[in-house]
This record gives C-alpha cells, sequence and structure tokens, in this order.
C-alpha cells in the first residue's frame, strides 16, 4: 500500500496542545509512515518541536522533526541531533527556512544541501534524511534548471527522501519528476494541502511561490465566506489531484494537515485510503 505521512505544528498553548493531540489520534488510525513537526525560523518553536516529537514517539508513532538552517548554528544543530539520537528519533526533515522579516543571515549554513552534509557528518546513517523539492521552482531560485541543479546536489548530500512543496498543477509535478528522476534514485513525495480556507491559502501560497490556477482561484474567491462550498470544492479538487498522482505512480503523499484532522481525513476517504 501507498505511504502516507502527516506535517503538524507544534502548539503554542495548552488548549492548542489538547487539540493536536486529538487530531493526532485520529489521524494514527490511518497508519501513517510518520508524522513531521515544524521548526520555527532561528529556533523560535525549537523545545515545542522537541515535546512534540517525543509525545508522538511515546504513543508509539514514527516522528520527524524538522531542522532549518535559519538562524542556526553548528553547535546548535550538533546539539539537537544529540538530543533527538538519545530519545530514539530515527528520521529528520532537513530545510533550509525562511528567513525572518529583518534577518539578513542565515546561520551556520547557508543552504539545506550544508546542513545535510552536516548531519551525515555528525550521525552517520543514524537518521532517515527528508528533504524538500519544489515542482513549481523555489522562489528564490536563480533559474528553474538551477532550481533543479540545487535539489539534486542536495540529494547527493545524503538524502534518503524528497517531499514537494504543496501544488494544485498536476503538470508541474510531472515535469518536475521527469527532469530529475534519471539523476536522484530516493522517493519523490508530493505535498498535499487540503484547501479549506481560501485567504489563509492564498497567502502561504505568494509567501511560497505555490500557484493557484486561475479558474481555481476565481472560483474560490466567488464563494466568498461561504465556508462549506469551499471545503466541498476544496476536497473535490484536491482529492482528484490525489487520484490522479497515485494512478502516476507516486510512492507517497505527505499530507499538510495545519494541525486539523477532518480535511485530510474527507479527502482519504475520498480516494479510498
Amino acid at each position: 500500500m501507498m505511504n502516507i505521512s502527516f506535517e503538524f505544528f507544534p502548539a503554542k498553548t495548552d488548549e492548542g496542545a489538547e487539540k493536536l493531540r486529538a487530531t493526532r489520534e485520529k489521524l494514527s488510525e490511518r497508519k501513517p509512515e510518520f508524522f513531521s513537526v515544524t521548526f520555527g525560523a532561528g529556533g523560535t518553536t525549537q523545545d515545542g518541536t522537541l515535546s512534540t516529537v517525543l509525545e508522538i514517539k511515546a504513543a508509539g508513532e514514527e516522528a520527524a522533526p524538522h531542522l532549518s538552517c535559519v538562524g542556526s548554528s553548528k553547535e546548535k544543530v550538533a546539539a539537537l541531533l544529540k538530543q533527538y539520537k538519545e530519545h530514539g528519533i530515527k528520521r529528520i526533515v532537513a530545510l533550509r527556512g525562511d528567513l525572518p522579516s529583518g534577518m539578513l543571515e542565515t546561520g551556520s549554513f547557508r543552504y539545506a544541501s550544508e546542513l545535510v552534509e552536516f548531519i551525515r557528518q555528525e550521525t552517520g546513517d543514524h537518521f532517515f534524511i527528508e528533504v524538500a523539492a519544489y515542482p513549481e521552482t523555489h522562489p528564490q531560485a536563480k533559474s528553474p534548471a538551477a532550481d533543479v541543479d540545487a535539489f539534486v546536489h542536495k540529494v547527493n548530500c545524503g538524502a534518503n527522501s524528497a517531499i514537494t512543496q504543496y501544488f494544485f498543477n498536476l503538470d508541474a509535478f510531472l515535469y518536475f519528476r521527469d527532469q530529475v528522476q534519471h539523476r536522484i534514485s530516493i522517493p519523490l513525495i508530493p505535498g498535499i494541502m487540503p484547501v479549506t480556507n481560501f485567504s489563509q491559502l492564498a497567502r502561504f501560497s505568494d509567501a511560497c511561490g505555490a500557484e493557484i490556477p486561475r479558474w481555481m482561484r476565481n472560483r474560490l474567491q466567488h464563494f466568498g465566506d461561504d465556508r462549506e462550498s469551499i471545503r466541498a470544492f476544496g476536497l473535490e479538487v484536491v482529492s482528484n489531484l490525489c487520484e490522479q498522482l497515485i494512478r502516476e505512480g507516486a510512492p507517497g503523499l505527505h499530507f499538510y494537515t495545519m494541525n486539523n484532522a477532518q480535511p485530510t481525513l474527507s479527502i482519504l476517504d475520498q480516494i479510498g485510503y
């Protein structure tokens, strides 16, 4: 059966933590390969990432903390890796991360490839390393070709698997896959974003360079504040995308859950998972 995985962000309040716990329990019933937990820029959620990851592991699930270059020194990353290793964590999501407003320097690592190299130098093959891929090109890349080359280099530095930024344009993913499949030998896992809130989705998409196709944007705008119509339309569109990806041989699907179980569960039900 195809693998699925789910992404969370650390809760900032007790109420949020309780909600996240309930979300994880519901999603655990679908037997995911792992849960990943994001890491704030400059380590702003570092403690939350660690505590969330340890709670997931204590519940018997595999957890993968995100590690970001931004604001991280080699000493900080080495200490975190040691901590994760001591707690029996076996999987890491290694990312460059986004520079917060006003921050000019990334830290000890400029690119995720350097972070991957460092993880391998420090811990050998202990960690299964996930990296990011951008089917529609990273918004700060010099060119699409340069972005593909950078991705391949990052993989060659020691990555085991890649998870894409979410997308709604199937052709973008297939074209990117065609460009890299003869240059890498690791799985390329599509990232999936459930659609429940248009203004939030538009904000995220503008920031990360994920295109909302014009036909899709027009319909979502037309629904206005009709959340039920937005959810129903989003479920149809994203479920169809998942079904097409499965037919195209995608080795798995990684869901950006936004700490909500039901939108992702509805998609999984729709595609018969």
